[in-house]
Formats: C-alpha cells, sequence, structure tokens
C-alpha cells in the first residue's frame, strides 16, 4: 500500500473487466493495497480446449501482478507458443490463442472447478500465489455468459469479440444465467462494510464488462443503497473507445458516443463521472459532478495518477451523502 495517501483510511470496491479496466485497478492497487475489492466481469468466461478459461479475471491477476504482456495487452509476459504449433499441426482450435506460460492457470483452475472449488476461492488463491494484496472476486461463482445478438443470430461472446473481431453488428446483448447466479459472499461483504468508502466503475466497456456484473442479483441493488459516492471513469476519449469495441457497439445500439450517454447509461447507479479533457465541452451536459482529466493511460505512473484524481473526486463528494441519497431516488 502506498503510504503517501494516509487520509485514504477506509475501503474501496471497484467493478472491472478487461484490459482498461485492469490498468486502473493498477492504479487503485498500489494506493490501497488490501483496502481495495475488485468485482470482476466472467461474463466472458468459457470453454475451450477442455479448459475453463477466465479472461477478465487472468487480465488482472497478471496486471496486479506485473505478469501482463504488455506488448501483446494481454495473456502473460514471456510467452512462447508451442502448444499452439503444435495444435494447429494437429487440425484443432487455433482461433482463441493460448500461451504456453497461459496454459497453467487455465489447466490449474479447470482442475480444481472439476474437484468441486468455487471460482471465488480458486481466485483468492491465485491472488495469494501471485503476491497481491487487493482482494479480486468473480462477479459470481455461477456461470454467467454474455451472448451478442447479432443479424447472424447470437454469438457467443468470445466468437463475437475473438474469433470475429467484433465485426458483426450488434442487436442487443443478453447475458444468460444471470437472473439464477448469486453474487459471491465476499462480494456482498464488500458492498455492505462499514469501512467502505466509495465503489468506483473501471473505464471497461460497459456494455460487455460491465453490465454483467450489475445483472447478478445483488450487487446493483448493493450499490445503489451504498450511501457512498459511486464513481465512473468513462471509457470513452473524444468519441472513441481507446481500446475495444465500445465505440462501435454504441454507434450499432443507436447511442452518441459521449460521456452524456456514459453517465445515462449507468444512470441510477452513479454520483460522479470521470471524463478525458478531450471531452470537457460534455462536461455540461451530464447530469452528475464531472472530474475532467487526463484519462489515458500509458504508463504506470498514469494508472496511479489517474486511480488518485479518482479517489479524491469521490472522497469530495463523500458530505454529500444526502444528494447522493436523493440523486438515486431512494
Amino acid at each position: 500500500m502506498n503510504k503517501s495517501y494516509p487520509e485514504r483510511a477506509g475501503r474501496v470496491v471497484a467493478l472491472c473487466g478487461g484490459v482498461g479496466g485492469a490498468k486502473l485497478a493498477f492504479g487503485l492497487a498500489h494506493i490501497l493495497g488490501n483496502d481495495l475489492t475488485l468485482l470482476v466481469n466472467t461474463g466472458d468466461d468459457f470453454e475451450h480446449l477442455g479448459l475453463t478459461v477466465s479472461p477478465d479475471i487472468d487480465t488482472v491477476l497478471y496486471t496486479l501482478s506485473g505478469l501482463a504482456n504488455r506488448e501483446l495487452g494481454w495473456g502473460r509476459q514471456g510467452e512462447s507458443w508451442n502448444f499452439m504449433e503444435a495444435l494447429s499441426t494437429l487440425g484443432g482450435e487455433t482461433w482463441f490463442r493460448l500461451g504456453d506460460r497461459d496454459l497453467a492457470i487455465h489447466v490449474e483452475r479447470t482442475r480444481r472447478l472439476r474437484a468441486g472449488e468455487t471460482l471465488s476461492t480458486i481466485t483468492s488463491s491465485m491472488v495469494d500465489h501471485f503476491g497481491i494484496e487487493a482482494r479480486v472476486f468473480p462477479m459470481s461463482d455461477q456461470k454467467v455468459s454474455t451472448v451478442v445478438a447479432t443479424p447472424e443470430g447470437p454469438l457467443p461472446f468470445q466468437r463475437y469479440f475473438v474469433e470475429r473481431r467484433c465485426a458483426p453488428r450488434v442487436a442487443g446483448i443478453t447475458f444468460q444465467g444471470a437472473v439464477e447466479a448469486d453474487a459471491p459472499p465476499q462480494v456482498i461483504s464488500a458492498l455492505n462494510d462499514p469501512a467502505l468508502r466509495t465503489i468506483i466503475i473501471c473505464p471497461s466497456n460497459p456494455y460487455l464488462s460491465i453490465d454483467p456484473i450489475l445483472a447478478v442479483p445483488g450487487i446493483r441493488s448493493g450499490i445503489e443503497r451504498a450511501d457512498v459516492p459511486v464513481i465512473a471513469v468513462s471509457p470513452i476519449i473524444g468519441g472513441k473507445a481507446v481500446k475495444g469495441p465500445t465505440a462501435k457497439i454504441m454507434a450499432e445500439l443507436a447511442v452518441p458516443a459521449t460521456s452524456k450517454a456514459i453517465a445515462e447509461h449507468y444512470g441510477g447507479v452513479i454520483d460522479g463521472l470521470v471524463i478525458d479533457h478531450a471531452d470537457a465541452d460534455d462536461r455540461e451536459t451530464v447530469n452528475c459532478p464531472v472530474h475532467v482529466t487526463t484519462s489515458l493511460m500509458t504508463s504506470d505512473e498514469d494508472r496511479i495518477r489517474l486511480a488518485g484524481e479518482v479517489l479524491d473526486f469521490a472522497y469530495r463528494l463523500a458530505p454529500n451523502a444526502e444528494a447522493i441519497t436523493l440523486r438515486r431516488g431512494q
């Protein structure tokens, strides 16, 4: 934990998915240490080559432990591809690439799940093995699958995102199994913790990474009941997504790629929005407090700086608990 922030006593919960979210999670973890609890999207999880793959959880684990492959933007550093090359010679599926080092986490996760352990227990164990101070939990221990509706028919998320490279037009998104799922008890406890100071929605894709988390019963309502500021960091900079298909999906759903649209998407949940200087003109259109900064994160220093600004913004809003409650309509 970074001891230069002594005034930030208290705990923080952050919702996270994908590379952009993991970058901010890195900054938050640097500042908060074990006072940070991350709720990670598992709508992307799927079975591939007989293995249970949890891409967003692994991205968070690799990023927080310093093992992420920064050149590729995904996977593990120092990777080799002997397995995939050998699989290709056998005519196996190679559209979703698993590196030799990366295989270890999928094999071990699959083994332990088949032995009856929960995903949250396995993830917590891996957090300890990687030497990560923050607490990291999946949004659910039950299977929830993100399915993208397209003119070609429904596509499982990884088929849409990786195999088809987000090319098909998005007509809608559903989260199969979400209604029947439960949040891990540690997640509910974190949202109800009297020491909780703020909740942060990382700059992940709202539709593919954050909405699945909010769809799990108990999470959205727990956030709405919390009498602490909820801050979202916009994934849009200058009308474009830094990475991934956020802007493309918004266009296909007839939603403008603006700060106002992001705030409206999270309506009833957030109390403040962090946007980039490139979108400063949108500030007056957003119906909640706004903090304008440089939100692009190209270095560890950027991640830590942005995390500090987000926390400062949240803490400035904290005395307005009554206004927060009224704004949410509680």
